[in-house]
């Protein structure tokens, strides 16, 4: 008789501990789904600064150079599916002699001396589909940036 009162006393416990437990696990999987997006994007933004940096040097003048690595970095965005909302922000500077400078400066500067280009990339990465009502505080984007400097060719004319 005592068997059949503790089996009775036990009956349904399963189905509460997995009522307790369902809300961490889906906000343990809501958390993964955020560390990983977040790591992709910060990858793709490297690889858009590595790619908008060098479509840069290579170009002839500050303009162009400009242009070049708005698209290549738009390009490497698009090609690795990085969705920044706003799209992704370059921001650009330069250095001449070991000098930091203006983008624009580095380009003007003279033949034959050291001069290269930065190219920073930022993207505002966005939970907001992955957001549960669960997990209040929860970020709803999350910025990532990236850059990257190249050289100019010091013996090719840069105007």
């Amino acid at each position: 008789m005592d068997d059949a009162v503790n089996r009775d006393a036990t009956r349904g416990s399963v189905s509460i501990e997995v009522a307790v437990l369902a809300p961490a696990f889906i906000a343990l999987l809501v958390l993964a789904g955020v560390a990983g997006r977040t790591a992709v994007a910060a990858e793709a933004v490297d690889v858009a600064a590595h790619d908008a940096a060098r479509a840069a040097s290579i170009s002839r003048d500050a303009g162009r150079a400009r242009d070049a690595a708005q698209e290549a970095a738009e390009k490497q965005a698009n090609w690795r599916g990085l969705n920044c909302e706003g799209g992704a922000d370059l921001d650009f500077s330069g250095s001449v002699n070991g000098q930091d400078t203006t983008f624009d400066r580095a380009f003007a500067s003279d033949t034959g001396q050291e001069a290269t280009v930065t190219v920073l990339v930022t993207c505002q990465v966005s939970y907001r589909d992955l957001r549960l009502p669960v997990l209040p505080g929860m970020l709803t984007t999350n910025e990532v940036s990236a850059s990257f400097t190249s050289p100019l060719d010091r013996y090719r004319s840069r105007r």
